[in-house]
């Protein structure tokens, strides 16, 4: 396989952007009620895989587990809808991530049903979050770091 770029060494301050707004939407979730850290991994791992980003699908069940999440509910997650394991909240974010995911017109009625799920202020930062997991899959698999290669922290 070809070397790809740096991409992190080659556009430091723009990776320094996106990796100062992962701490930014881990800071809120923290702080959520709504929208835990579990589920912000969640909805990563469910963006990556409908994205079919084998790195960032490595990296968000390394993340998930991390954060407590079960083998169980990870492996379930792409047939989410099926599987009696989630949770409102987390069908909710789920529901969300694909619908932004596949680039479908929000309608008065879908964002009224999300936003009282959440609430306007977890609505905007579970935006931004499905905004930044998909941004980050498409730059990931055109660089194409070593899948594995990520270890948790």
């Amino acid at each position: 396989m070809t070397l790809r770029a740096n991409y992190f060494g080659l556009a430091a301050k723009g990776m320094q952007i996106l990796l100062e707004q992962e701490n930014y939407l881990r800071e809120q979730f923290r702080a959520s009620e709504t929208v835990t850290v579990k589920i912000w991994e969640l909805v990563k791992l469910r963006v990556s895989q409908i994205n079919q980003c084998a790195f960032c699908i490595d990296m968000h069940s390394k993340d998930a587990m991390a954060a407590g999440e079960s083998v169980e509910r990870i492996l379930g997650l792409n047939a989410w809808r099926d599987m009696p394991l989630y949770t409102d909240s987390e069908i909710a974010a789920l529901e969300w991530a694909e619908h932004l995911t596949a680039g479908k017109t929000v309608d008065a009625e879908c964002y009224d049903k999300v936003v009282s799920a959440f609430g306007e202020k977890t609505l905007v930062d579970l935006t931004i979050a499905i905004n930044a997991i998909n941004s980050w899959n498409r730059i990931v698999k055109v660089f194409k770091p070593e899948v594995g290669s990520y270890k948790p922290q």
